[in-house]
């Protein structure tokens, strides 16, 4: 089926829920007006349909094809038309500075791009999401000189970007990197070593491309605190010589075959340094925020598309009739939408996108307050509430998105499990989102090792803030009761995790990823009971999309009845310790 780009959802939740529709008013956003707000989602639904949407399945078949001869990659047929579509469109340049000729629109808005290009064809959506990280890192860290050979170019699209962390050894433990980057006489560096696992680091979509690299220069420490961040680009802008950075081989994937995932090896290649020597990995983060909320998304994209497919098909699928009676008299049996157990499936779906698609747009719209709003206190509170949020949108939503695309596949059945239908596609695509660009375990950790204890713990008493002054001044907030048990359960894990984690590592360790998802499915609440008010006002004036609003007072209630329960067992796993995780000796694991 043709892709719908959920437009309605958004602007709900923009304009009527999150207030996204007054960036306007901050000098920085000037430029984004509700209409031109509106605009963008129907021109990005319309783009993400008609020229993304039809390479998706065939490109999944096709896949990259590797050119050993040459160290060249062939991406599928109609990859390179739709992408320049996508540039000529200039949705590259959608978020990045107006001074290398980016259009410096909000943040949020390229979460609403990202959804859709995700849910249309994640594998092609790859390589302008990862130059957005590399266009972060050099805006951020590099120098005048590096930024104006290289941002104009990567903005517009005419090249792409890469980001070069894994090596065949390590993953996340950086300090393990082998590759070396050792000084040239004209100031540039001479890098040697092997990269894995590189999103586009060869491709014919564009003439050049541009790697980011870690290594290590002579005599660094050997750890992380002796890494360096060098650009290499395969052909150098000044004279258009070819860089000794080739593509040594194709990962063999169980999906997102369209996205060439390369070895990469620099054989002398030249690289200029980006910030200073041994802060690499300063840099590497602005890139990898960037990407692992952009990954988030992708998770959000594909059960976005599960579910559309999923609810396609339990409108029409006859099978058995309802319990409570036919429901389709006049034929053999009644949709299988009329079977409880497949409503489940669906409203789960459905409820868990709504809310994960409210979770990223409002990390998003923080995202740009932190940039924009001209108090400075406003500023830092939106700034911790995205540094905390982060490793929980990249998590929760690539944990479920892959759960809903699973689901969506099990509504379909047998045909779920041909690949006559994209449900197959779909689950195969979204399972590498929980892994790279950091693990959901990671992540986990990220947020109880780093960001709980930040400024003090102020990232979490923030969220706290927000949360409870939501109650405040809202005493009738729909569901109210049950967020309020969800947040005493987030406060109690809190406290839980201050006072054991710092005596026994372990401690934090066992309790992270459910203490992420008591997070996720808190801040989720909040944001539903936040629609669900809106929804209830709207009703009341008479205001807005009835359909629409009579669903969200009804998927609220799902939430809130179905869903958000677990936090009571999540509150029980994580005060239940480590012993029974870390229990077993080594004679224990073959018994």
């Amino acid at each position: 089926m043709q892709y719908q780009a959920p437009a309605n959802d958004l602007r709900f939740l923009l304009f009527d829920v999150l207030g996204a529709d007054r960036l306007h008013e901050l000098e920085k956003y000037a430029d984004a007006t509700p209409d031109l707000i509106s605009a963008v989602i129907d021109e990005a639904g319309k783009l993400a349909a008609e020229v993304i949407q039809p390479t998706n399945q065939p490109g999944d078949r096709e896949g990259c094809i590797y050119d050993p001869e040459t160290r060249s990659v062939k991406t599928p047929e109609g990859f390179k038309e739709a992408y320049n579509r996508f540039v000529e469109g200039g949705w590259t340049a959608l978020d990045a500075p107006l001074e290398f000729g980016g259009q410096g629109l909000p943040h949020t808005l390229k979460f609403v791009v990202d959804e859709m290009v995700c849910s249309t064809n994640l594998s092609l959506g790859m390589y302008p999401g990862l130059t957005h990280g590399a266009i972060s890192a050099l805006y951020a860290h590099g120098s005048d000189e590096l930024k104006t050979t290289y941002l104009e170019k990567l903005i517009s699209g005419e090249w792409t970007g890469t980001m070069c962390l894994t090596e065949p050894q390590c993953g996340t433990d950086l300090g393990l990197i082998r590759t070396r980057a050792n000084p040239n006489d004209d100031g540039s560096y001479a890098l040697e070593g092997t990269k894995i696992w590189i999103t586009g680091g060869e491709h014919d979509l564009v003439d050049n491309i541009v790697h980011l690299v870690l290594a290590k220069l002579p005599g660094a420490p050997d750890t992380t605190k002796g890494i360096s961040l060098f650009v290499v680009p395969k052909y150098l802008p000044d004279s258009g010589e070819r860089n000794p950075a080739f593509c040594g081989g194709l990962e063999h994937k169980m999906g997102i075959k369209g996205s060439a995932t390369c070895v990469m090896n620099f054989e002398g290649a030249r690289g200029w340094l980006v910030g200073e020597p041994n802060d690499g990995m300063r840099a590497m983060f602005t890139m990898m925020n960037e990407a692992r909320l952009m990954v988030g998304m992708q998770g959000l994209g594909l059960a976005e598309m599960a579910y559309q497919e999923s609810l396609g098909f339990a409108r029409e699928r006859l099978q058995s009739r309802s319990l409570s009676g036919p429901k389709n008299p006049g034929g053999p049996a009644d949709p299988i939408i009329v079977h409880p157990d497949v409503r489940r499936m669906l409203m789960r779906q459905k409820v868990l996108n709504e809310g994960m698609r409210a979770l990223a747009l409002f990390t998003g719209h923080q995202l740009d307050l932190s940039v924009a709003h001209p108090e400075e206190t406003t500023r830092e509170a939106a700034d911790d509430l995205v540094q905390l949020l982060t490793p929980v949108v990249k998590a929760f939503l690539t944990d479920e998105g892959f759960n809903n695309a699973n689901t969506g596949l099990q509504v379909l059945g047998g045909s779920g499990f041909t690949t006559d239908w994209p449900l197959e596609q779909l689950v195969r695509d979204g399972r590498i989102a929980r892994i790279y660009e950091g693990t959901n375990g990671i992540q986990a950790m990220d947020l109880v090792g780093r960001k709980l204890g930040l400024k003090g713990g102020q990232l979490v008493r923030t969220l706290f803030a927000t949360l409870s002054g939501y109650l405040k001044d809202n005493p009738e907030a729909p569901h109210r009761e049950a967020l309020k048990n969800a947040m005493k359960a987030l406060k109690t894990a809190t406290l839980w995790l201050a006072s054991n984690a710092p005596n026994d590592p372990e401690q934090a360790g066992a309790a992270a990823t459910p203490y992420l998802r008591l997070m996720a499915l808190t801040v989720i609440g909040y944001l539903w009971s936040q629609m669900a008010n809106v929804a209830n006002q709207q009703l009341a004036a008479g205001d807005g999309n009835k359909p629409l609003l009579e669903s969200k007072l009804v998927s609220a209630r799902f939430y809130f009845e179905k869903l958000l329960p677990e936090v009571d067992w999540l509150l029980a796993d994580i005060e239940s310790g480590k012993d029974s995780l870390m229990a077993l000796s080594d004679d224990h694991w073959a018994a």
